[in-house]
């Protein structure tokens, strides 16, 4: 009596490995399920670019003026002249203790292009750097990273309404 009482079960769980067994061998592996991700085109570049970027003096040393930051902007073709161009710079010590973040906005002029309309716009913008963070406090001697951005902003009914931004320019200066 106790093997016809186990055969049935074992033949259920014969059957349930079975099932499960051909479930799994069903599943592609996971290396071809990672494989098949669909690769996306990569982004293109926007019309508004950070075409130069001019850091001085370097390296900077406490007390010996301003440190400039010279960005040169390059406008989309057809842009609107009531927009606004706004560029930005954060400075920041590796623990974020120390940060400055510059801005500077002003409104898209006409601006005359060399070789009629095959060279686009450019706006060189300053920003200056006093050596102190936002408590105004002096920023200490050490490497700092900085984050230049920029974008163009239409006037909206609840004020300006960013339309366009452009990839940032990143990297590092020394602080004396």
């Amino acid at each position: 009596m106790l093997t016809r009482s186990h055969q049935p079960r074992s033949q259920g769980l014969t059957l349930g490995l079975l099932c499960l067994s051909a479930l799994l061998v069903g599943l592609p592996p996971t290396e071809s399920v990672a494989k098949e991700k669909s690769s996306r085109a990569p982004r293109p570049e926007p019309e508004l670019k950070i075409v130069d970027l001019t850091i001085t003096p370097m390296p900077y040393t406490q007390g010996d003026g301003p440190l400039q930051f010279s960005v040169t902007v390059q406008l989309p073709r057809d842009v609107d002249r009531a927009m606004i161009l706004e560029v930005t710079s954060l400075i920041s010590s590796p623990s974020k203790t120390s940060l400055r973040f510059l801005t500077h906005r002003q409104p898209v002029q006409s601006v005359s292009t060399k070789n009629g309309d095959h060279e686009r716009p450019k706006v060189l913008v300053e920003l200056l750097w006093d050596g102190q963070d936002h408590r105004k406090q002096v920023a200490g001697a050490g490497t700092y990273a900085y984050e230049v951005r920029t974008k163009l902003l239409a006037n909206g009914d609840k004020g300006p309404r960013t339309m366009m931004v452009a990839w940032p320019k990143r990297g590092m200066l020394e602080v004396n």
